[in-house]
Formats: structure tokens, C-alpha cells, sequence
């Protein structure tokens, strides 16, 4: 069928053509929002779930819910940044959002003030000049100016959010990749947040993140649990994932034959993204306007093929032959979360031995902790992959240090 009309968004974070299965978690950014704009709290979320399952997409939702009530939307994508690099970006973007929200020609004391702390903010960065204020706006003293992450966002987010309050709106901060965050950038932003519940302003934050976001929240601040809700996303269930097979197609004029689709919601198992690369397969075999069996089977190879080779396989390059073996023998054991102890003994190894590349792999994103003691994969059927790209499992030998020259 023809390549331009094929429906099906098998990109990174793109939304496809109908986001199905997750309407509860759009309801309650929906009633987040409007709690918030009555001067009521609420509690806020982060979505947690392996990659593939659409927490990105959620998220471009979110931005378009809060652009329709009038919301300023600040978008971050969390990277390993150190504190310095991560405070000139909360800098920026806030400056953005505030400028947004209150041009300079008509701002008030209220907008003046969040610019001063805003540039006290910046200010404390570094004595040295390393990052200077791209605006003439003289730092408020007392304020944003403390030198420590927590206190000074702290109040930067309540300076913003009263100015928002003045003018009868809000500001969202949509944080992708959350696991990324450095412990005390995790630990100001939840301060921060917390302060604007207790001042019950409109202005919050809501992310995305791997399973392990929750653990790594509580450890962060112990009230997170109490400040966000930390919803899980997964595969869609059978009626969801035929839908977001099926109807795509049907708007284009194409229909699946119901073996078709049985056979396709089997090899997907119902996850998101998946889904639109099987489906963007399928469109590029089928003819006449309706999809077989045959055609699923037929497009299948080449389904596979574009996982492995792009979706799967930029996690693996970047992993040492160590951390690669270290998969290999998680894969060995099969897709369900495994025993740190089994996976070294796979390996010919003792636990400690190999528990340093277990941790490098979990700070890599590559991994997550379920439960103390186990890990599992943050990518669905990574296990597969890595039996069919790693063949054999060959664990690197330890280079003994030669001794010393006296």
C-alpha cells in the first residue's frame, strides 16, 4: 500500500495516530490542573514503565491538555547533568515560561519579584562567573540565593507560582526521563513542589520515568509517596491494542482480517510502540486494501530486523563486553526478573565479582531493581534480543595487576 498514507509513528515519543488505554492517567492531569486553578491541592504524578509503553506520548498529552486550560508548559528531558549545567537549565526554562506568562511591559511587583529571584538564582551558580544572567534583571538578596539546589528552587517555584496565581494561570513542569536526575536535583525539585502544595499554588510538576523512579523518589524525600502518585504503564490490553492496530487503518480505508490481528497483537504482546512498528511493516506487504495473516507473517522478518537493529541494539553498543555478558546471562535465565546471585553464577562468577557492572547497567537505564536482589530489563523482550545478537555467552577474563618491581 502507498508509503505516504501508511498511519503508523514507530519514532521516538511520537504520538500515533490514537492514544488508547491510558485515559485514566489523562483524567487525572485533567483534574491535577483544575484543582490547582481553584486554589486546591492535588496530588501530582510521575509515570513509571519500560521503555516502549508510550510514557513520552503520555507526556506530549499532558502538554496539550495543559496548553488548552491556558497552562505555561515547561518541557525538560532529565539528563546526567551536574548541578551547575542542571541549574542554568531550570534557568532558562523558567525565565522562558515567566516571560511567557507576564511579558516584561506588564509586569507587577509580584512578576518583578519571581525575575529578582530568578536572577539571584542564576547568580549562585557560580562566584566565578562560569554562568552569567543573560538579562538585566538585578538578583533579589535573601532569596534563590542561599547556594544550596533545594532551598534556591524552593524559591524560585513559589516566586513563579504566585506570579502565575496574580494572573490567573499556572505553570507545569513536564520532566522526561526522570531517572536521570542526580539525587539532589531529584531532591530540590520534590522540596520545591512541596512548598507550592503547602502555599496551594498553580504551578507543579509531573514526569516519566523508568520503574525505578519511585524508589528513587522516597529515597530522595521520604513524603514523595505522599506528594505524587506514581502511576505504571504497560502493554495495552487486547481490546486496546487491536484498537490502536486496527483503527489507524480503518481511517485510511484499510481493514485487518481478525486473524490478522490476532496474530499481530500475539508478536507485539500489546506494547505501544511495538505496535506501530509491526503495523508500519504490515502497511508496506499488504495490498488490495485489507491485511491478512499472511501478511503479519510476511512483514514479521522485517519487523524484527528494524527492532534489532535500532530499537534494541543502541542500548547494547553502548555497553562494555563485561556489562554485555553480565545481559547475556540475565537473558540465559529468561525474561522474568533474576537473582543478582543466579546471574553471577551463569557468568562463573561471585556476586560481588560482577556487582559493580550490575550497577552500572541500572545507572545506564539499562536495568531496574523490582525487588531487593533482582533485576530485570527496562526494554520489553530485551532478553530475545540478546540471545539472538549474543549467541554464546563469552564473559571477558579478569586482568590480573602484575606485580610490583621492587
Amino acid at each position: 500500500m502507498d508509503a505516504i498514507s501508511n498511519p503508523y509513528t514507530p519514532n521516538a515519543g511520537a504520538a500515533p495516530e490514537i492514544v488508547v488505554g491510558r485515559d485514566d492517567q489523562l483524567e487525572g492531569f485533567r483534574v491535577l490542573l483544575s484543582r490547582l486553578e481553584r486554589g486546591r491541592t492535588e496530588q501530582s504524578m510521575i509515570i513509571t514503565g519500560l521503555r516502549g509503553v508510550g510514557k513520552t506520548v503520555l507526556l506530549g498529552q499532558f502538554m496539550d491538555l495543559a496548553n488548552a486550560a491556558h497552562w505555561e508548559v515547561v518541557e525538560i528531558e532529565a539528563s546526567k547533568h551536574d548541578d551547575v549545567r542542571f541549574r542554568q537549565a531550570m534557568f532558562s526554562q523558567l525565565k522562558a515560561a515567566l516571560l511567557r506568562l507576564s511579558p516584561r511591559a506588564r509586569w507587577t511587583e509580584l512578576s518583578r519579584r519571581a525575575a529578582e529571584v530568578l536572577s539571584a538564582f542564576a547568580v549562585s551558580v557560580d562566584q566565578q562567573g562560569t554562568f552569567s544572567v543573560s538579562w538585566d534583571i538585578p538578583p533579589a538578596e535573601g532569596e534563590g540565593d542561599h547556594g544550596d539546589l533545594a532551598m534556591d528552587l524552593t524559591d524560585v517555584f513559589v516566586a513563579l507560582g504566585e506570579a502565575a496565581a496574580e494572573r490567573e494561570r499556572g505553570v507545569v513542569l513536564l520532566i522526561d526521563e526522570v531517572q536521570f536526575l542526580g539525587r539532589t536535583q531529584l531532591e530540590a525539585l520534590i522540596q520545591a513542589v512541596h512548598k507550592t502544595v503547602q502555599r496551594k499554588l498553580p504551578i507543579t510538576l509531573v514526569g516519566a520515568g523508568l520503574p525505578q523512579i519511585a524508589e528513587l523518589a522516597g529515597d530522595a524525600k521520604s513524603y514523595a509517596e505522599r506528594l505524587f502518585k506514581f502511576p505504571v504503564i504497560g502493554s495495552l490490553s487486547d481490546d486496546d491494542a487491536r484498537r490502536a492496530l486496527v483503527e489507524p487503518a480503518l481511517v485510511e480505508g484499510v481493514v485487518f482480517d481478525d486473524d490478522a490481528v490476532e496474530l499481530a497483537t500475539e508478536i507485539t504482546q500489546g506494547y505501544p510502540y511495538f505496535i506501530q512498528e509491526l503495523g508500519y511493516q504490515v502497511w508496506g506487504v499488504a495490498t488490495g486494501g485489507r491485511v491478512h495473516r499472511d501478511d503479519v507473517e510476511l512483514a514479521r522478518e522485517a519487523y524484527e530486523s528494524k527492532l534489532d537493529g535500532s530499537f534494541f541494539r543502541v542500548r547494547l553498543d553502548r555497553a562494555t563486553p563485561l556489562q554485555t555478558a553480565y545481559m547475556r546471562a540475565m537473558a540465559e535465565l529468561g525474561p522474568a526478573p533474576q537473582k543478582a546471585a543466579d546471574v553471577a553464577r551463569v557468568m562463573g562468577r561471585e556476586s560481588t565479582q560482577v556487582g559493580p557492572t550490575r550497577a552500572e547497567l541500572i545507572d545506564m537505564g539499562l536495568l531496574y531493581t523490582p525487588e531487593h536482589g533482582y533485576a530485570a530489563f527496562t526494554v520489553p523482550d530485551f532478553d530475545r534480543f540478546m540471545r539472538r545478537a549474543v549467541p554464546e555467552l563469552v564473559v571477558p577474563q579478569v586482568q590480573k595487576r602484575k606485580p610490583r618491581e621492587h
